[in-house]
């Protein structure tokens, strides 16, 4: 895992810590502008998701790592599968994919009501990096009794791994600028994408308003000077 300034990695560690046994999906605070928390507290397959051609297309066609493999044979079938989340917006195809459950509690408002990014996310069209449940687990527990209850540090972590429009892997890498403000660094290619350092597991996986990287680190931000 790459080198976190403390704050940041204290954050995602109780982040880590906090979020085990939740399942739910979604979050949101005002740490960016593009961001503003909305009131929703569970995904809902009513929220408003623009349309999009991705879902009717074959949902397997374009994904890219090493991964990809295992994650079918793990969720072969049903809403968290590949196809599966290609009919749902992606807040709540993450929600379903069990794989990501760490996740999507902490973008739930489970953690942190004031954060919460379900509708916003259900509302647009994103590219998302998605850290599996593993990469929370591998934060050091010394580094987790901080800061979850800090609305602002934990939408800053949340919103530095999604990306504003939908961006395929053919045109992935290079630097892409986040819905926190600052920049991810993606580099590679095919099977082997690597995203400010973290692997791409599997990556184009299609939400019906989203790409999806699933990665096996958490993103950090760099510190403001």
């Amino acid at each position: 895992m790459k080198r976190m300034n403390s704050k940041f990695a204290a954050a995602l560690g109780l982040i880590a810590v906090a979020t085990v046994g939740l399942t739910a999906c979604s979050a949101g605070t005002g740490a960016n502008e593009s961001m503003a928390p909305s009131s929703s507290a569970a995904p809902s397959s009513s929220a408003a998701a623009p349309s999009s051609s991705a879902a009717a297309m074959d949902p397997a066609a374009n994904l890219v790592g090493s991964g990809c493999a295992a994650y079918a044979e793990a969720v072969p079938s049903g809403d968290g599968s590949v196809a599966g989340m290609a009919k749902d917006p992606v807040a709540v195809a993450a929600s379903n994919n069990p794989l990501l459950k760490t996740l999507t509690a902490a973008v739930s408002g489970k953690l942190n009501p004031k954060v919460d990014l379900v509708d916003t996310l259900n509302g647009g069209e994103f590219t998302v990096f998605a850290p599996v449940d593993e990469a929370f687990a591998a934060i050091p527990e010394k580094d987790l009794n901080a800061v979850v209850a800090d609305a602002d540090t934990l939408s800053t972590i949340l919103t530095y791994h999604v990306i504003p429009g939908q961006i395929a892997p053919s045109d992935i890498a290079g630097s892409h600028k986040t819905v926190e403000g600052q920049d991810v660094k993606v580099t590679g290619s095919g099977d082997k994408l690597m995203v400010n350092g973290a692997s791409v597991i599997c990556g184009g996986v299609q939400t019906a308003n989203a790409t999806v990287y699933l990665v096996d680190t958490v993103l950090m931000p760099p510190a403001k000077k």
